[in-house]
């Protein structure tokens, strides 16, 4: 866990000879370099695999972060921690705000680095790296394609492309996610039933906004939920804290509930005892791509190519094929929907046959590729029944 990330994929990456952040920085004996990533769990963890890169190229790296994602990079050892309190910074006072930047700047200020990465868009968080000298300075921009995240790809091999510098050529192989070097235990009990799926019913809320059209229906968690116990198969709820709202809509003498209750690491090592997940576009989607448990992830207006954890065992159900709005996600906001027609379209059945594929696939030893599959609108299902 938290080994070599080139030797085991991302070569296209780790194998580039003409990496900008090479040309600049390979002769230096010592390097260094500032990351400036706070944001949703997502955004983070697909930034993780480009940083370790960095890393391995003999870079000590110091990593800025939101105090409420400190303990998930903590799980990663080889980094340096520098937290900031991300909400002043973004939605305080102006006097909050000042002091939060002021401070983050008075630790910035004292050294020089080789190379500070502002991964973002958002001109605001520019701002936090005014007084830092660098050798190199990149900040997300859509100015130019060596700065421009490009929507359909996946976002953590664009964070490694831009990051490096490296030239956008051929890559055949996508970066997996990274696995934590080191993990609390795990609080459930040891699993007595055959099986044990975690489901993420809520989520798709953070810092920036709230995001509700990447929620698959409740509705439809229920019917999964009851699915599964009917095979008597542990069912267990995971979610954060603002996700109390959901225990109404489910029997809680019939599934274990931990929403609210866990921390971010004791997620990854609660999915790590599951032998599957299913979750919409939300954090815990992410934490528990960088489990070792199978994955089905739930997509409408958001893209699964730019989302979906590519590692082997992860499966990605894009509702709303023939929409013509969909994907309506920009990278900061979405259309103005009220129906969420797309998610509506991935049934508890469907989700239910790609969630047994995966885990008896899984119990043979097989390892099955991520892949993205669409789900059939009602009138395309109905003409594969009637043929």
């Amino acid at each position: 866990m938290g080994g070599n990330i080139a030797g085991a994929f991302g070569r296209d990456f780790a194998d580039a000879t003409t990496s900008l952040i090479d040309t600049l920085c390979g002769s230096l004996e010592s390097k260094s370099a500032l990351i400036v990533k706070m944001g949703a769990i997502g955004d983070v963890i697909m930034t993780l695999p480009a940083v370790r890169l960095l890393y391995e190229r003999g870079f000590e790296i110091h990593w800025v972060c939101g105090r409420d994602l400190q303990p998930l990079l903590e799980c990663y050892p080889w980094m340096v921690l520098i937290p900031v309190n991300e909400r002043a910074i973004l939605k305080g006072t102006p006097f909050e705000q000042g002091r939060a930047i002021t401070g983050l700047w008075s630790r910035l200020a004292l050294r020089k680095w080789d190379v500070c990465a502002t991964l973002y868009n958002d001109f605001r968080y520019r701002i936090l790296t005014l007084p830092v000298r660098a050798r190199h300075k990149i900040a997300l921009s859509k100015r130019s394609r060596c700065t421009t995240v490009l929507m359909g790809r996946s976002y953590a091999d664009e964070f490694a492309r831009i990051l490096l510098g490296t030239a956008d050529g051929c890559r055949p192989q996508s970066i997996e996610p990274l696995k934590p070097g080191r993990l609390p235990p795990s609080p459930l009990p040891v699993k007595i039933a055959e099986r044990r799926v975690a489901i993420v019913p809520g989520g798709a809320t953070n810092l920036h906004s709230q995001q509700t059209l990447r929620r698959w229906p409740v509705e439809s968690y229920v019917s999964l939920a009851m699915a599964l116990r009917k095979r008597n198969w542990e069912v267990v709820l995971l979610g954060g804290s603002d996700d109390a709202w959901v225990r109404p809509f489910f029997d809680l003498n019939e599934v274990n509930d931990w929403i609210g209750t866990l921390s971010i690491p004791e997620v990854i090592s609660v999915c790590n005892t599951c032998d599957a997940v299913v979750s919409h576009d939300t954090g815990p989607l992410h934490l528990a791509g960088v489990s070792n448990a199978s994955l089905v992830g739930i997509f409408g207006p958001t893209n699964p190519g730019s989302f979906l954890p590519r590692r082997p065992g992860v499966v990605g159900i894009w509702g709303g094929e023939h929409y013509a709005c969909r994907p309506c996600y920009d990278g900061r906001s979405f259309a103005a929907c009220a129906s969420a027609g797309c998610m509506r379209e991935v049934s508890p059945d469907l989700v239910m046959h790609h969630l047994l594929r995966l885990i008896d696939a899984k119990s043979r030893g097989i390892s099955e590729p991520w892949k993205v599959i669409f789900a059939p609108t009602a009138k395309c299902a109905s003409n594969a029944a009637r043929i």
